[in-house]
């Protein structure tokens, strides 16, 4: 695949000098100058034309269980094709997979097509896979490359799983989600300064996950950051299940990582003590990374 693939969702802007273009696929909308990146760092101007820089460069490709995305409801006991890429339109000073999220220049990748994807979830099959996880970075930076290859696994009967951030605008998440038979949506907090340390803002993020739960199977995850937002996990439970009690809930254990690598991991008992406040409002809560 030597050909650029042009993204979908951008316009250029009045500054049609300097060839400037605007990304609209995620509630950033990067104005990207030419030869630059937006945040994400795969969505590149080249000369006026937004290109999916990272389109089929797969840096990771395992056959995970299913469990391990998180997803408990959702074909427990199967497995899924897992395919991650690089970049991500965050920037968590505690990722934990900050190698291909974050300072992925040195990552090593290969280049892989929806077809090829297609053909290993099929010849997977008889392992117990159940399709394909888009999975491991953010995987809505390349929605190009995940709307292909869904668009193929929908076609021969398989699934398709998003584990994602959610932050993405309506349009394209809508354009999306036909082809999408489950995701597991992180979220951060749900206070207006946890997200801007991230680099982003909560309302799209609560968007996707609402508009989400209408259409395909939807579990929630929250990374538990000590000193960050333990004091927001019941309210965060609370708002869950206004939208619906069932939806399983996941707290994740904070371990140290990337620029919080000095920081000591979530005390058991505080994750212990976050289940019991969110089954309160919850059906469904489960520890993980214990």
């Amino acid at each position: 695949m030597s050909k650029d693939i042009v993204a979908k969702y951008w316009s250029s802007t009045a500054n049609t000098e300097c060839k400037e273009v605007a990304c609209e696929l995620c509630p950033h909308f990067c104005k990207i100058a030419n030869r630059k990146s937006g945040k994400c760092g795969v969505r590149i101007n080249k000369n006026g034309l937004l290109i999916a820089a990272g389109y089929g460069k797969a840096t990771s490709i395992a056959l995970d269980p299913i469990e391990k995305k998180p997803l408990y409801k959702f074909h427990s006991g199967k497995k899924i094709v897992s395919i991650g890429g690089y970049g991500c339109n965050f920037n968590c000073l505690f990722c934990q997979n900050y190698h291909i999220s974050m300072e992925y220049k040195t990552a090593r990748f290969e280049i892989i097509t929806p077809e090829i994807i297609k053909l290993v979830a099929l010849e997977s099959v008889s392992d117990a896979n159940v399709g394909v996880a888009y999975t491991y970075n953010e995987p809505l930076i390349g929605y190009e490359f995940v709307l292909n290859c869904s668009k193929l696994i929908k076609e021969v009967g398989l699934a398709n799983v998003l584990v994602t951030n959610g932050y993405i605008n309506k349009e394209p998440l809508d354009e999306l989600l036909p082809y999408i038979d489950a995701m597991n949506i992180d979220i951060k907090g749900i206070r207006e300064g946890t997200y801007n340390k991230v680099g982003g803002t909560l309302k799209p993020v609560m968007d996707t996950i609402e508009v989400s739960n209408r259409r395909c199977h939807v579990e929630v995850t929250t990374l538990v950051v000590p000193n960050e937002n333990e004091d927001e996990i019941e309210e965060i439970a609370k708002w869950l299940s206004e939208i619906d009690p069932e939806i399983p809930y996941h707290l994740s254990r904070f371990f140290p990582r990337y620029k919080y690598s000095n920081h000591s991991p979530t005390p058991h008992e505080t994750m212990q003590k976050l289940h019991n406040l969110a089954s309160k409002h919850l059906k469904n809560v489960y520890l993980g990374n214990m």
